[in-house]
């Protein structure tokens, strides 16, 4: 995939044929202002790729910068049950400091992509980690709940220029053929980094409470930005944009406009809606009776997102077998029969529905979020743009609504509110199919 296939607005001069009995004649100068990032712009063959130098750096870095990004942005979530008891919150109350943070990251991640363009991927990531991680030291110190969601809205908001850079950053920095697995190491990033940040502040919790919880994820926060921050390359690739509202305003209403898109964009949302509220009040069901369970065996309930990381990698064959819709299909039933089995009473029964259910949701998701890239033909950064914002809707929606429902019936509540917004994603892919049908039937005639 070449860096136009990302949807940047970035600009390499292609060499031209020069003669060999001379002296080469030195690279255009760039009409641009400089931007921080910028540097003189090297052959295309100076990229970076596996075995090469600076590669392994570049990978290192983005990785951390994942796990960073995903630890501070759900550091909260395995921790609302103990939020509550401290601060006298309800369950709704207290599941908007995981959803005003994703709904931070939703609302900023297109403004910061077009800061990117303008004044370099480094610095947009370098930034948005130093103003994120520093909010992430004084969130311990919340007085109340009120100053607790501010202060989490603010760190999503500025944990969007993660996202928004990151992947542009690799399609101008690394060789085509190496792109996929570069970014595959960044998304295992925010894998590990979603895991690991509840899974750590579940047993610190449960020995020293939820603040110095937070506080412990804030810490590996910093050691991981630091690191960024020194073994990031400097990019050599980048080309400064003009801040132009026309063509992002121009390519967002084109996007908005595909009705393929719009149908992908809400698939997306509705599946994070199931997932944001199951994992959102799953720590109030584990504690209440008949479970019970002590807060650091909760934690560790989110090992179970390392099913995710297998079943979204599996998505692609799973798309040759079945097709893009079929996959939905075949997603959203797996995950729907999670929430069913998830009703029980009995552990095992509860374990392997959250399985099924982390299982159903990677796989949509990476179906979902690939075929954005795919159906986009221009202005692919802000495609994914805009799938991102709906994602992150859904799971501020899914966060504050799953609880609020389980506040008022329980966990069948937050299992019906799952159903119904997969009952969305089945008939937003049946429209789908009809589309398709009635495309293949006017071609044929």
């Amino acid at each position: 995939m070449s860096p136009a296939d990302t949807g940047a607005l970035t600009r390499v001069s292609a060499d031209a044929p020069a003669d060999t009995s001379a002296s080469p004649a030195p690279a255009p100068a760039a009409v641009d202002m400089p931007a921080p990032d910028a540097a003189p712009a090297p052959d295309a063959d100076s990229r970076l790729t596996p075995g090469g130098p600076g590669y392994r750096r570049m990978s290192f870095a983005l990785f951390l910068a994942g796990v960073a990004t995903f630890a501070l942005l759900y550091s909260t979530q395995a921790l609302l049950p103990l939020i509550s008891e401290d601060m006298a919150a309800t369950a709704g109350a207290a599941s908007w400091t995981v959803a005003a943070a994703t709904g931070g990251l939703a609302l900023f991640v297109l403004p910061m992509s077009a800061l990117s363009e303008r004044f370099g991927r480094r610095t947009v990531m370098t930034a948005s980690l130093a103003v994120a991680v520093t909010v992430g030291l004084l969130v311990p110190f919340a007085p109340t709940i009120g100053w607790l969601v501010a202060l989490r809205a603010v760190q999503g908001a500025a944990l969007a220029g993660l996202p928004a850079s990151a992947t542009a950053y690799l399609a101008e920095e690394v060789r085509p053929k190496a792109l996929v697995t570069a970014i595959g190491l960044f998304v295992a990033g925010n894998s590990v980094g979603g895991m690991s940040g509840r899974l750590l502040t579940g047993w610190v919790a449960q020995l020293f409470g939820w603040r110095v919880a937070v506080g412990t994820i804030g810490l590996v926060a910093v050691v991981c930005a630091v690191a960024f921050r020194l073994l990031l390359p400097t990019p050599r690739h980048f080309t400064a944009g003009s801040l132009r509202p026309r063509v992002l305003l121009g390519a967002i209403r084109d996007h908005l406009g595909d009705p393929l898109l719009r149908r992908l964009y809400a698939i997306g949302a509705l599946f994070m809606t199931v997932f944001g509220g199951v994992y959102t009040v799953i720590g109030y069901r584990l504690t209440d009776a008949p479970f019970s369970l002590p807060q650091g065996i909760i934690g560790s309930i989110f090992l179970v997102y390392l099913v995710g990381t297998v079943s979204a990698s599996t998505a692609g064959r799973l798309v040759g077998r079945l097709g893009r819709r079929g996959a939905l299909y075949l997603a959203g039933g797996t995950t729907a029969a999670g929430l069913l089995l998830s009703l029980a009473d009995s552990l095992p029964l509860v374990l392997l529905g959250l399985v099924l259910i982390t299982a159903g949701f990677f796989a949509g998701h990476a179906v979902a979020s690939s075929a954005v890239s795919r159906t986009a033909t221009h202005g692919r950064a802000q495609a994914q743009a805009l799938y991102q914002s709906a994602y992150y809707i859904g799971s501020s929606v899914g966060s504050t609504l799953g609880a609020t429902a389980y506040h008022a019936t329980g966990w069948a509540g937050t299992v019906a509110l799952g159903l119904l917004a997969l009952a969305g994603v089945t008939s937003i892919t049946l429209l789908g199919t009809r589309a398709a049908r009635r495309t293949a039937a006017t071609r044929t005639a």
